[in-house]
């Protein structure tokens, strides 16, 4: 019987009466998902000369982060096999998140498209592997952190509601400031943050918003080579953007939009709706759940 079987209660005991203490949970749990990201690719580009650090680094710190992460629920959490990373679902979870991030960017540029200030000029054929290692690290890191430690921690102090808007809130406030900074643009990412949290709360695991979170990317920019989060790319599709900010989301990019963020809020909205019609998760039970 694993520990993750037994009730909140019976493994609150076993925390040390420090580790009880939501914040130092938190904060503890965001340096074991970081450093391992930070220490690796540092000394990976003390070493070695550019040509032999291509890709690899990439996809060894998204793995040295979820092997962290374990570690940090054996060693902290007293959990012996975190159910929000169990392993039987994954390829299922990350696929299905990948699809959703990737049909609900084509269904915003076609919106902008049908509006008229969106054109794709062209296309040129390139190599999608570096974008897509850069995209895995910066997917699982980000989901490790703010859904796998932050919100996971909230939910079973405050419930749903104050969780997902702390959680989104400083989702927001990570990725800025960059340019093309925008109140518009902060709440554009505080409700993909919301949309992210929703995916977990889904199954109570991370593949889904793992998948989604790099779907997202991966569309957004290295197939539609779209502006994301005020940085320029370059992408498969050459795309074009001419319009009022308000539409097509200025200097910050796409994400800024009105039409994304009517989109962005409309997904999540449709997650939390089939999520209330599930059982709750164990995870989410181990966390000690709190529906209001």
């Amino acid at each position: 019987m694993t520990v993750d079987a037994v009730s909140p209660a019976v493994q609150e005991r076993w925390y040390r009466p420090s580790l009880r203490s939501p914040l130092v949970r938190i904060v503890l749990g965001a340096v074991a998902t970081v450093a391992p990201v930070a220490l690796s690719m540092a000394a990976i580009h003390a070493v070695l000369p550019k040509p032999y650090r291509q890709l690899w680094p990439q996809l060894l710190a998204a793995v040295l982060c979820l092997l962290a992460y374990r570690a940090f629920t054996r060693l902290v959490e007293k959990r012996q096999a975190p159910t929000e990373l169990a392993p039987a679902p994954a390829a299922r979870e990350l696929l299905t998140g990948a699809l959703l991030g990737l049909i609900l960017i084509t269904g915003i540029v076609g919106v902008l498209w049908s509006a008229g200030v969106l054109r794709i000029t062209g296309a040129t054929w390139q190599s999608l592997l570096g974008p897509m290692a850069e995209m895995t690290l910066a997917a699982v890191l980000e989901e490790l952190l703010f859904r796998g430690v932050l919100l996971r921690v909230l939910l079973g102090r405050l419930g749903v509601g104050p969780a997902m808007a702390i959680s989104s809130l400083l989702f927001g406030l990570g990725h800025l400031p960059t340019e093309g900074f925008s109140a518009v643009a902060f709440l554009a990412i505080m409700v993909a943050g919301a949309l992210l949290s929703a995916a977990y709360l889904v199954h109570g695991r991370l593949w889904l918003p793992i998948g989604l979170h790099f779907g997202w990317n991966f569309a957004t920019t290295a197939l539609f080579g779209l502006s994301s989060s005020g940085n320029k790319t370059l992408g498969v599709l050459h795309t074009v953007l001419s319009g009022p900010a308000w539409l097509t989301g200025g200097p910050f990019g796409v994400e800024a939009s009105t039409v994304t963020l009517a989109v962005t809020a409309a997904a999540t909205v449709g997650l939390l709706v089939w999520r209330s019609g599930r059982p709750v998760a164990p995870a989410l039970r181990i966390a000690g759940w709190k529906q209001a």
